[in-house]
């Protein structure tokens, strides 16, 4: 009983609960509880840019091929896009079917004043900006904000840069490696305060909300999770079938890591757990420092998944029929739009307001009735994204050779799945 109560999992699991009573029969709780998952999420991103940064730079330096380096970058981006091509495609599908929007009232719960922020910031955002915004002013100021596209490129250009100098920087290469474990093992201590984050998160987010909003878009909710199980257990599992490793072994494998995210309904503090876990899988350092980062911006299945349903779901409630043209028209659309969703404030209802201005044929204003409800999806899709990027990193390790089939076999039995039960190698 007291291994059972000392186990991180069912910490975080209680924790979760204890979080929704609380938030139903506390409500006046609420900015306490928000404060405590800002604070435990703060924590966590204040290692994501160094460890990104430490693991990357490591894993260049290690290459003794820079093709190398090119050549895996390149598939992961293309596994990237087949992947979620895939998403999109099935959220649409599931939408047309299901047809959630049918039958709900336009005015429900609009909120104009939020909807009229998040048009200004649409209006603001240029997705050739997003692109450009990749190469950071100055070294220091991509750390401070810990913009994780701009960190991912300094630290490739300052692991090619290492790797240049060969034995000479030997001595930096074994400094810069105690630095990263002095920061994993940070990662561990940090991690111990997992429940409590996630308490605050699901309090906050119940007494904000109450389990009263989720009724009116029951239907919604209930198809973006099911596109996303069905994303989880047939498209992805099929990709784990191909690539000869078990889906189940590795969602259990991830799964204090998937509740994290649950609790805190954000991909960020999983991050840079999710590249010490693949590391421990049986994935080379070199593919997790580029795979995993990369698909923070590039490989957002359930992002792709709820925007592509999202917007279905608006022309069914206005009765605005879209043809098949249409919808292939908006899945490109959101093939591009979906690619910035993570280095935006309120992602999810900027890209899909900036969509629909695109496209014009679905009212804008319509994203004021996701508001209520977009806090509770929001899970599904960061699960979602986490699962499909640690999935992607053993793809593209496996393609490279780069995968240790005994390490894979022993961190599955068990003997290396708890945090915290070693020290990062």
């Amino acid at each position: 009983m007291k291994r059972l109560f000392s186990n991180l999992t069912f910490q975080v699991i209680a924790a979760i609960l204890l979080g929704v009573l609380v938030g139903l029969y506390f409500p006046a709780f609420a900015p306490v509880a928000q404060r405590i998952s800002k604070m435990f999420i703060s924590l966590i991103s204040m290692l994501i840019a160094p460890i990104i940064f430490f693991t990357i730079v490591l894993g260049i330096a290690g290459m003794s091929d820079m093709k190398k380096v090119g050549r895996v970058g390149g598939k992961a981006l293309l596994y990237f896009e087949i992947v979620t091509t895939f998403a999109l495609i099935i959220g649409v599908a599931v939408a047309n079917l299901v047809k959630p929007g049918a039958g709900l009232a336009p005015s429900h719960g609009a909120d104009v004043g939020k909807v009229a922020q998040y048009q200004q910031q649409a209006g603001e955002m240029n997705w050739g900006d997003f692109f450009t915004h990749i190469i950071p002013s100055n070294f220091v100021e991509a750390f401070a904000k810990g913009d994780i596209l701009q960190v991912l490129l300094i630290a490739i250009l300052f692991g090619f840069g290492l790797s240049r100098m060969g034995s000479v920087g030997q001595s930096l290469t074994q400094s810069l490696d105690k630095l990263a474990k002095v920061f994993f093992n940070i990662m561990y201590i940090v991690m111990r305060a997992a429940p409590i984050g996630a308490f605050g998160g699901m309090a906050y987010t119940i007494s904000t909300h109450g389990l009263q909003t989720l009724k009116p878009l029951a239907m919604l909710m209930a198809s973006v999770y099911l596109t996303m199980a069905l994303f989880i257990f047939v498209v992805l599992n099929l990709i784990c079938y191909l690539f000869k490793f078990s889906l189940w072994k590795y969602l259990k494998f991830i799964r204090q890591e998937l509740l994290i995210v649950l609790g805190t309904s954000s991909s960020e503090p999983a991050l840079p757990l999710m590249m010490d876990k693949m590391e421990r899988l049986g994935c080379a350092r070199s593919v997790v420092g580029l795979v995993i980062p990369t698909g923070y911006s590039f490989n957002l299945d359930g992002t792709t998944i709820y925007l592509s349903m999202a917007t279905i779901f608006l022309a069914q409630v206005f009765h605005v029929p879209l043809s098949l043209g249409q919808q292939l028209t908006i899945i490109g659309i959101l093939m591009v739009t979906s690619k910035g969703a993570a280095g935006v404030t309120g992602s999810g209802f900027i890209v899909l307001t900036s969509t629909l201005a695109a496209i014009k044929v679905i009212p804008v204003e319509g994203v004021a009735l996701l508001l209520g409800v977009d806090r509770f999806m929001s899970e599904a899709r960061a699960i979602t994204n986490v699962i499909g990027n640690g999935i992607a990193a053993i793809v593209i390790a496996i393609s490279e050779k780069e995968f240790d089939r005994e390490k894979y076999k022993l961190a599955i039995s068990g003997a290396a799945s708890e945090i915290g039960e070693q020290t990062h190698h």
